[in-house]
């Protein structure tokens, strides 16, 4: 189930968001335009590597890799939902708010990625944490907004209008039911599902609780 958009325009212009989907195109068309030997060190060096976290080294890289993507399919997907949840998590959060939040979703996938896989050398690239994290916090704060999706339907794709708490559900469960398939298989599957449960939670928890304390203020 692919989202395609929302019907919930955002009140300011979100150029936070803007700006992190800019950032990515830049660093991919970069990395795209290395050699290749150059852009294995490139990869190598920014991508997070849950062994050498563990070995107390590249701390920089859990944001960093952020940044780093390993395909078209791979960034063209991750932006889409950037833009999808993005402007509405920023006009609610704030700016600056909704910036910290987005980096502090990509931590807390991180770690879970690391937790669960702590010794693997396999590079973890891409913004999937961070924006599983926007999506957490979409379902807290728009449960009932409307998303357009794309899902398949027998041999042929089909477009509907949700909810977007089914299409958010319908995505973690995805991604808990891969994840813990993955678990069995070799480097873990080649998909970092953990990082992005952990980043699902992690916004969901941060924009929980903000809701809490802003209703109690």
């Amino acid at each position: 189930m692919l989202p395609l958009r929302d019907h919930n325009p955002s009140g300011k212009f979100p150029f936070i968001t803007y700006l992190i989907i800019a950032i990515n195109s830049l660093v991919f068309i970069y990395t795209l335009l290395l050699p290749e030997r150059l852009m294995e060190n490139f990869i190598y060096s920014y991508a997070l590597i849950p062994a050498s976290i563990t070995n107390g080294q590249n701390f920089l890289s859990i944001f960093t890799s952020m940044f780093l993507h390993g395909s078209f399919g791979h960034i063209l997907g991750n932006m889409l939902f950037l833009n999808i949840f993005g402007d509405n998590l920023e006009d609610k959060l704030g700016h600056f708010k909704y910036l910290i939040f987005y980096f502090l979703c990509g931590l807390g996938g991180a770690f879970l990625q690391i937790l669960t896989n702590p010794f693997s050398s396999i590079p973890n690239i891409g913004a999937s944490g961070a924006i599983a994290g926007l999506m957490g916090g979409y379902l807290v704060l728009f449960p009932q907004n409307r998303i357009d999706v794309l899902f398949t339907w027998g041999w042929t794709y089909r477009q509907a209008t949700v909810p977007a708490y089914f299409m958010l559900f319908y995505w973690f469960l995805a991604q808990l039911f891969s994840g813990v398939g993955s678990l069995a298989l070799p480097a873990g599957g080649g998909i970092a599902y953990f990082a992005h449960i952990g980043g699902f939670l992690t916004g969901y928890l941060i924009v929980k609780i903000f809701k809490r304390d802003n209703l109690n203020g």
